[in-house]
C-alpha cells in the first residue's frame, strides 16, 4: 500500500498597511520556497498566520477580530505584525494562540511554523519565482526600503512597534526591483516609514549594484529605479530639505512626477505638540518651488483633525493653509488616542463629535479643490496604467493615482487592453475623485 503524504498548508491574513504587506510577502516567498502550500482557507489549513495591524483602535480590533475567526475555524494560529508588539495584547484576548512575534520577524516567524508544522522533505517541488510571492496585482509591486522609524511624533507608536530606521542596503533593494521588472512589474511604490530618511543610519554608505556604485540616499536611489523603464513612486515621505534633489528627477520624467507628504497640520502650536515641522509658512513656499520646477508634480497628503488642545483657530490655520497650498490628493482622519502614544498626556483633547466634525468640513474643502483640479484635465491627453478589465469596460489609474488610496480612470468600450498595460487616453468628463476617458489609438502597450 502506498501512502501520500499531504503537503503542508498555511492560511494566511494579512492586514495593515503596504508596510505590513511587504513583510507578508517575505513570509509568503519563505514558506512556498520551502514547499509550503497556501491556502485561502483557514479549514483547509493545518496553520493559520495572521499579519496584524495595531496602529490605531479600529485596526486592533480588526486585529483582534481576525485572529478569533482563524482560532474559531482552525485553532493553530501564528500571530506576528504589529499589534504582537503591544505587549500582551494578543494573549490577554486570545491566549490559546501558537505564538506572538513583532512586525519584521521573518525568521521567528518561521521557526514557529516549523515547531507546529515541519517543513516538507522535498521543497524543490515548488519552485519559487525570483520576484517572491506577493500579495499584489502582477503589475505593480511595493519595494519596501527601510524599516523603523527614527522620529518622535507624539501620535505615533511605530518606532516602538517597528524599532528605529534600519536601511537595506541599497545593492539588495536594485536586485528586488530588477527582479521586479523583469518578471514584468509596470510599477514600483516605494515605501518606508520614512521613505526620505534612506540611508541615513548607514550615513549614505556606498554599495555596489550591476559592478558600479550607488550611494544608499534616495536621490542615488530614485535615478537608479528609472533605469528599468516603468513607474517610480514614492510614499511616506518626511519633507526633509533632501527631497528637494528628487523633484529635478520628476521633471525629467525619471520618475513619477507624485509625492507623498504626510503634513498632519499646518497650525505651528499643533505641529510642535505632534513633534512635527512646525513651519506652514516654509513650507508653502516649498510646494510652489517644487511647481515652478515641476508642473505637472501630485502631492498627497494626509491630516489629523481635533489633535489635543487644536482650538477653533488653530483648525482655521489648517483650512487655510489648504486652501492656499491646493494639495492634489488628501486624506484626513479624525484624531484617536492610541495606547502608549505620548498625545495621550496632553490636555485640550476636543470632543469627539468635534474632532469628526473638522475631519468632514476639511474634506468638503478638499473635495471642491480636487472637483476643479480634475476639471482642468477634460480634453488633455494622459497616459494610464490599466488595472482592471471586464464586460462593462477598463479600469486604470494616472500618474497622479497610487492604487487603492487615490482615484481611478475610466474607459468605456473594448478595445485591446490587458492589467498592466499602458495607454494613452482623451479626458472627457471629471468629478471629485475620477476621470472619465477614451483611450486615443492603443497607446504604449506592455512597452
Amino acid at each position: 500500500m502506498t501512502f501520500i503524504s499531504k503537503t503542508p498548508t498555511v492560511g494566511f491574513v494579512s492586514l495593515g498597511c503596504p508596510k505590513a504587506g511587504s513583510d507578508a510577502e517575505l513570509i509568503l516567498t519563505r514558506l512556498r520556497a520551502e514547499g509550503y502550500e497556501i491556502s485561502p482557507s483557514h479549514e483547509e489549513s493545518d496553520l493559520v498566520i495572521v499579519n496584524t495591524c495595531g496602529f490605531i483602535e479600529a485596526a486592533v480590533e480588526e486585529s483582534l477580530d481576525a485572529i478569533g475567526e482563524a482560532l474559531a475555524e482552525n485553532g493553530k494560529v501564528i500571530v506576528t505584525g504589529c499589534l504582537g508588539a503591544k505587549g500582551d495584547t494578543v494573549r490577554t484576548a486570545h491566549p490559546s494562540v501558537l505564538a506572538v512575534t513583532g512586525p519584521h520577524a521573518l525568521e521567528e516567524v518561521m521557526g514557529h511554523v516549523h515547531r507546529h508544522l515541519p517543513k516538507p522533505h522535498d521543497p524543490y517541488a515548488d519552485l519559487v519565482p525570483a520576484q517572491g510571492i506577493r500579495l499584489t496585482p502582477t503589475h505593480f509591486a511595493y519595494l519596501k526600503i527601510s524599516e523603523g522609524c527614527n522620529h518622535g511624533c507624539t501620535f505615533c507608536i511605530i518606532p516602538a512597534l517597528r524599532g528605529p530606521l534600519v536601511s537595506r542596503p541599497v545593492g539588495d533593494v536594485l536586485a528586488e526591483a530588477e527582479n521586479l521588472a523583469r518578471a514584468g512589474v509596470r510599477e514600483i511604490l516605494v515605501i518606508a516609514q520614512d521613505t526620505s530618511a534612506y540611508g541615513v543610519d548607514l550615513k549614505y554608505r556606498t554599495h555596489f549594484w550591476g559592478g558600479r556604485p550607488v550611494k544608499t540616499r534616495l536621490k542615488e536611489l530614485c535615478e537608479a529605479l528609472s533605469s528599468f523603464g516603468i513607474w517610480v513612486r514614492l510614499h511616506y515621505v518626511y519633507p526633509y530639505p533632501s527631497v528637494d534633489d528628487v523633484i529635478p528627477l520628476m521633471a525629467e520624467g525619471k520618475i513619477l512626477p507624485y509625492l507623498d507628504v504626510p503634513f498632519q497640520h499646518a497650525s505651528p502650536r499643533i505641529l510642535q505638540a505632534m513633534k512635527r515641522p512646525a513651519s506652514a509658512e516654509n513650507m508653502l513656499e516649498r510646494i510652489a518651488k517644487w511647481r515652478e520646477i515641476c508642473p505637472e508634480i501630485v502631492i498627497r497628503s494626509t491630516f489629523i483633525t481635533g489633535f489635543p488642545g487644536e482650538t477653533d483657530a488653530d483648525f482655521e490655520q489648517l483650512i487655510q493653509f489648504l486652501e492656499e497650498a491646493r494639495l492634489d490628493r488628501v486624506g484626513a482622519f479624525a484624531y484617536s488616542p492610541v495606547d502608549g502614544a505620548r498625545a495621550n498626556d496632553l490636555p485640550g483633547l476636543p470632543p469627539e463629535t468635534v474632532r469628526e466634525d473638522r475631519r468632514r468640513w476639511l474634506m468638503q474643502v478638499q473635495e471642491d479643490i480636487s472637483a476643479d483640479k480634475l476639471a482642468a484635465k477634460i480634453d488633455s491627453v494622459i497616459e494610464v496604467l490599466v488595472d482592471e478589465v471586464d464586460e462593462e469596460g477598463t479600469i486604470a489609474r494616472s500618474q497622479a493615482d497610487a492604487p487603492e488610496i487615490d482615484g481611478l480612470v475610466y474607459l468605456d468600450g473594448h478595445f485591446a487592453a490587458a492589467p498592466g498595460d499602458f495607454l494613452q487616453v482623451r479626458v472627457v468628463d471629471a468629478d471629485h475623485h475620477d476621470l472619465y476617458a477614451e483611450p486615443v489609438g492603443q497607446g504604449r502597450v506592455n512597452a
